[in-house]
């Protein structure tokens, strides 16, 4: 008997869809753009739905739609105004508002059975971390100027220390987006190979003839509890990604 041994990893591959080459240029359609795509359209009808709520009638009583926005606005307000100090803090909660939501519905979109997950690829979750990180940058130069560089040096240091705190603090200043894009891609990976492993080991198991057959139950009723675990990290990642954009914010505005 024969078996086809399926890479975990597969699922990870950029497979073009319809191809399109120009010269040199490949603007070819694939199964990432497609989930690119979806994830532009969710946002639309999510922002759409909200603005429609908001600029209508909000209820004393609030539908279950309204309660569900009324959650995430509240909860992601106060992460705002808990780790920016400051009065002009909630002038950034759009921002935020909007990487939280992007981040979590890429992962989630990346749960459904046979589709793609982006941020599963470090290219993209580096061009998000680094989008953000020259953002932040661009903000502490029009708030501070020169002044930004003091952020390199804390306050109270000895002069004997400065050549040696500087450095380093310049160092793991500008490796915070390659942290936050590493932190995405690996926990994303590895919760799908994770899941990819126990349904490939279940789906070997079915093809045993006998009691064998039976035991791919074990793998699969693990697969449930999982599943369910992988949907809580999508989440709690696009919470903390949220967050330490947040944390970086606050340190550029406050020079922390």
């Amino acid at each position: 008997m024969s078996f086809v041994i399926f890479s975990p990893l597969e699922q990870f591959e950029i497979l073009p869809l319809i191809v399109i080459n120009f010269s040199f240029f490949d603007i070819s359609i694939t199964n990432q753009t497609v989930m690119l795509f979806l994830l532009i359209f969710f946002l639309l009808i999510f922002y759409a739905s909200s603005i429609s709520l908001y600029t209508g009638t909000l209820y004393i009583v609030p539908s279950r739609w309204q309660s569900i926005i009324e959650i995430f606005y509240v909860g992601i307000l106060t992460m705002v105004t808990d780790n920016i100090d400051g009065k002009k803090s909630q002038r950034f909660f759009p921002l935020v508002f909007s990487i939280f939501f992007f981040i979590a519905l890429i992962n989630l979109i990346g749960l459904v059975p046979y589709s793609f997950t982006v941020t599963s690829h470090i290219i993209v979750t580096l061009a998000i971390s680094l989008s953000l990180f020259i953002g932040i940058n661009i903000i502490c130069a029009n708030i501070h100027g020169l002044e930004f560089f003091s952020l390199f040096l804390p306050s109270g240091t000895p002069t004997a220390l400065a050549f040696l705190l500087v450095p380093i603090e310049f160092i793991l200043y500008f490796f915070r987006p390659f942290s936050l894009a590493i932190r995405l891609f690996c926990n994303m990976m590895a919760g799908h190979i994770l899941l990819k492993l126990f349904a490939g080991f279940s789906w070997s198991l079915m093809s045993f003839v006998g009691i064998l057959f039976f035991v791919h139950y074990v793998p699969l009723l693990i697969l449930f509890p999982l599943f369910v675990l992988e949907f809580a990290v999508a989440l709690i990642q696009a919470f903390v990604f949220s967050l330490l954009v947040c944390i970086y914010l606050n340190d550029v505005i406050n020079l922390h």
